[in-house]
């Protein structure tokens, strides 16, 4: 693997001003990681972790070696190949930070972004993902009738009318579906997600920005 240089210099931006963001760093040069930290380091707000499960943010700089966990993916990468890309998104990618343009100050820009939800992908890099997600969405979910939000069209069409106020029977009449179907319908939403009652599938879909 190449080295990482990273510039000395006082962080432009820090990051999390005024929160506290629990930041971890992955490389398995020690030197790299060295680097990493100590750039890291120098941000407001920053606590380092050394378990990246125990973090909010990770920062890597191998994509064939992403550390496993929940936390939103910072990668320091020049070029990703397609199947790095989505093992990478698959993993909580965030944003990509090209390694030309690594200094302290953009590395702590990445984690914010990343912290607040915010992604960052090179044009090409988005580019690549936009295409496989328009490949995966034609070969794999259109012949199972489901969409990109893991839903099939007749369950975002019925959560949306249970979030409009709708009875079963309502729905059934609105949609030319028996009852027995609505309810079998809103039964496997239920179950596929772990949830409790109605109001609970909507408020999910909601906050999840599936309807």
């Amino acid at each position: 693997m190449s080295t990482i240089l990273i510039t000395p210099a006082r962080p432009a931006v820090q990051a999390g001003k005024h929160r506290t963001v629990r930041v971890a760093a992955h490389a398995t040069d020690p030197l790299v990681l060295a680097g990493l930290r100590s750039a890291l380091g120098g941000g407001t707000g920053i606590t380092l972790r050394d378990d990246p499960a125990d973090a909010d943010v990770v920062v890597a700089v191998e994509p064939h070696r992403l550390p496993p966990g929940d936390a939103r993916l910072v990668l320091v990468a020049d070029r990703l190949s397609q199947a790095e890309l989505w093992a990478a998104v698959e993993r909580g990618l965030a944003v990509v930070v090209s390694r030309t343009e690594l200094t302290p100050a953009r590395l702590l820009r990445a984690v914010d972004d990343a912290h607040a939800g915010r992604g960052d992908l090179p044009a090409d890099q988005l580019g690549d993902l936009l295409r496989g997600m328009s490949r995966l969405h034609k070969e794999v979910l259109a012949p199972r009738e489901l969409t990109l939000s893991g839903l099939s069209e007749r369950e975002t069409e019925l959560l949306r009318l249970l979030a409009d106020g709708l009875d079963t029977s309502e729905i059934a009449r609105q949609v030319s579906y028996s009852e027995r179907t609505v309810k079998n319908i809103l039964h496997g939403l239920l179950s596929r997600f772990g949830l409790r009652n109605r109001t609970h599938v909507v408020a999910y879909a909601l906050r999840e920005g599936l309807i």
